[in-house]
């Protein structure tokens, strides 16, 4: 009797260890479980910007993002993706990656 106690604790602890493993390897691969820009800027800060990430639409967020780090302090910031100087900025940076 005391045997089965130990064998049914030892699974229920062994399968609380792969629950964790598995969420925390989630999370060490950068796979993000919701949207990550709350707010968006709209102002012209292309001159500003050091780098652009476009992070199209998936199954945790139904909104593509795109953010973008400034030069001088390396803050992320959210772009309105409505506005029409980010979409002229896309543009032009997808036909460049097309060449």
């Amino acid at each position: 009797m005391m045997s089965s106690r130990v064998l049914a604790v030892s699974i229920v602890v062994l399968l609380a260890l792969l629950a964790v493993s598995e969420g925390m390897s989630l999370r060490s691969l950068g796979v993000e479980l919701h949207c990550r820009c709350i707010q968006t800027e709209s102002r012209n800060i292309r001159t500003h910007i050091s780098t652009v990430e476009l992070i199209p639409a998936n199954s945790h967020c139904e909104d593509s993002e795109i953010i973008a780090t400034l030069k001088k302090t390396g803050q992320k910031v959210c772009l309105n993706p409505k506005a029409f100087w980010v979409q002229k900025m896309i543009k032009r940076f997808m036909s460049n990656s097309r060449r």
